[in-house]
């Protein structure tokens, strides 16, 4: 019995250890996931294509080099990548990047003259929506946010959203100030630039811009919401989607646990939680390019492509597709 009992116990242990480890693996990476926060809603099964096609038409290319964004687990959505069209001079790799989503990198050597190559990855994504937390009471802001290595990033000025630019930190310490916890102050920053910005269609110019004209599209919304949040002290962030964008607010609960609540700034209202079930490409909004020898910071990593000698014809595939 003895024997028997002790095998048991060594076999339980193994299993444990090995279980753990295969979940080491497979876990999301993308960001810490704690109890509470925005609980999950609704899910869909979407379609993602990411990749390029190049054509030699110039001539032979050498070093030719791309970098496309793919999309990446979060708490919001499960990615699997589901079918692959690579040709057999392309090498890819993936890079995740700072601040939050991954690029595939792709790399042929010589491409040579009139070649036709493409790299196209297919991916499905279960996209979920997430609801509102049914006490937000109990968030509060963080403690030592800025001493947090992850979380100070989101309190830092990036490109297009300038939170320490005196306009900005003025406003953010007249808006909210008497609420009665730290969700209805966020909230009453929402709800200011929702009200006092038009929306209006136009290029990119960033949150200092909108405060100014009192215009701007979901980009400068979502930028000038971040900025004024991050400028009262609560780490914020852009959440990038095909065509659109929203934002996030970082709160902790009773025990000290810190959660992500997104909210939409244009468009229909959706605060502490995202009714839609976007297809999330990247977050953040602070990146530098990854091809450039003086790497350019950008609110976001746009596709690239860079080769020595000839530059090749690039056609970008970055679209929701039908299985």
């Amino acid at each position: 019995m003895k024997a028997r009992h002790y095998i048991f116990i060594l076999t339980f242990v193994l299993l444990s250890l090995y279980t753990g480890f295969s979940y080491g693996q497979f876990k999301d990476e993308s960001e810490t996931v704690t109890p509470g926060g925005a609980p999950l809603g609704e899910s869909i099964i979407e379609y993602w294509e990411s990749g390029v096609e190049l054509n030699a038409s110039r001539g032979e290319c050498k070093n030719v080099r791309a970098v496309v964004p793919v999309p990446t687990n979060w708490k919001e959505q499960k990615v699997k990548l589901v079918k692959e069209d690579i040709s057999p001079l392309a090498k890819i790799s993936f890079r995740d990047v700072k601040g939050g989503g991954k690029m595939l990198m792709i790399n042929i050597p010589v491409l040579p003259a009139r070649a036709k190559e493409k790299v196209i990855l297919r991916y499905e994504i279960e996209c979920f929506a997430t609801e509102a937390p049914s006490d937000t009471s109990i968030y509060q802001k963080a403690e030592n946010v800025s001493k947090n290595r992850d979380l100070r990033l989101y309190l830092q000025p990036s490109p297009k959203i300038e939170s320490k630019d005196k306009k900005i930190t003025k406003l953010a310490k007249t808006i909210g100030v008497d609420a009665e916890n730290a969700w209805k102050e966020v909230e009453a920053v929402y709800d200011w630039v929702r009200e006092e910005i038009k929306y209006e269609n136009g290029p990119q110019k960033g949150a200092l811009a909108a405060l100014k004209d009192k215009t701007g599209d979901c980009e400068e919304l979502t930028a000038l919401f971040v900025g004024i949040c991050r400028a009262k002290g609560i780490p914020a962030r852009v959440v990038w989607v095909p065509g659109h964008c929203y934002a996030e607010f970082y709160l902790v609960d009773a025990e000290g646990n810190g959660h992500w609540f997104p909210c939409q700034t244009a468009g229909d209202r959706a605060f502490g939680e995202m009714p839609f079930q976007y297809i999330i490409l990247q977050k953040g909004d602070s990146f530098e390019t990854l091809l450039d020898k003086k790497p350019v910071k950008v609110p976001y990593i746009p596709v690239q492509l860079k080769s020595l000698e000839a530059q090749p014809h690039a056609k970008f595939i970055t679209e929701k597709v039908v299985q």
